[in-house]
């Protein structure tokens, strides 16, 4: 286990609480938050044992070296830019369109809160497992690959490493997706990665062959204008062909496969 860490939490749904359960079961002290006030959340924090505390979320935004928000996306402006200010900050909400409305948006959903924590080191967590695997899918005693896997992103590599390292504490295996931007597209809503309980080795596969689609769309190696021979197209990724041939078979398979079901 890490040293135990001060983890504040804005939010306290099916996400947030369940997180709060698996920091304070690691030994972390834990001060959990929402938007109707500590007074709301006294059984929450019974349930959740001496390792917890309940507070405003200005208070737990100050409390925590590190702190977690999950809650909806359309609230992401309610924040506070300065009490999170050089904070490691989990991002771990989602956009949706259907429940959210319709907002701008930066490049990914994540970005966008990053925008608005200027200051803030931000990496993308815990948004793409569902709170009942979150809950139910620990690990403790296995090896790291055969342990279900949690995707992360962000452009900190110090702050990726503390957050990996919390990732492995409640049992899971921490996944580096890339930077923010690239990475953090590729582990949100439609992704065909999103929210599918997979093994560690399970989940560097897959995300290297999503990856490896990708760049080929990106390079026009699909666009019927262009005629690139796959072995154009293995030299421009610096791949093997054999290897780069694998991996598109399953990489855009992947991708059909989130429009057709």
């Amino acid at each position: 286990m890490t040293q135990s860490m001060k983890i504040g939490i804005i939010g306290a749904g099916d996400v947030g609480g369940t997180a709060a359960q698996h920091f304070t079961d690691s030994g972390h002290e834990v001060m959990i938050s929402n938007s109707r006030g500590p007074e709301t959340l006294t059984d929450l924090v019974a349930e959740l044992g001496s390792n917890a505390r309940a507070g405003t979320v200005s208070e737990a935004a100050a409390f925590g070296d590190v702190v977690m928000e999950a809650i909806p996306f359309s609230a992401y402006e309610s924040l506070p830019v300065e009490d999170l200010r050089g904070k490691i900050v989990i991002s771990a909400s989602n956009y949706y369109p259907g429940r959210d409305g319709l907002m701008d948006l930066a490049e990914t959903h994540t970005d966008t809160v990053a925008d608005h924590l200027e200051g803030s080191r931000i990496v993308k967590a815990f948004n793409e497992t569902y709170w009942e695997t979150l809950r139910d899918g620990q690990r403790l005693d296995a090896d790291i690959d055969d342990r279900l896997a949690m995707f992360l992103a962000g452009d900190d590599e110090d702050a990726k490493k503390v957050v990996a390292d919390l990732i492995k504490d409640i049992g899971f295996a921490p996944v580096d997706a890339g930077p923010l931007t690239e990475g953090g597209r590729h582990i949100e809503p439609g992704s065909p990665i999103y929210t599918e309980p997979l093994t560690a080795s399970e989940a560097r596969e897959r995300l290297a062959a999503l990856k490896t689609s990708v760049a080929a769309y990106e390079h026009d190696y699909y666009s019927p204008s262009e005629d690139m021979t796959i072995q154009e197209l293995a030299d421009v990724l610096d791949m093997s062909e054999e290897s780069l041939s694998a991996q598109l078979e399953r990489g855009t398979g992947q991708l059909i496969s989130q429009y057709l079901e």
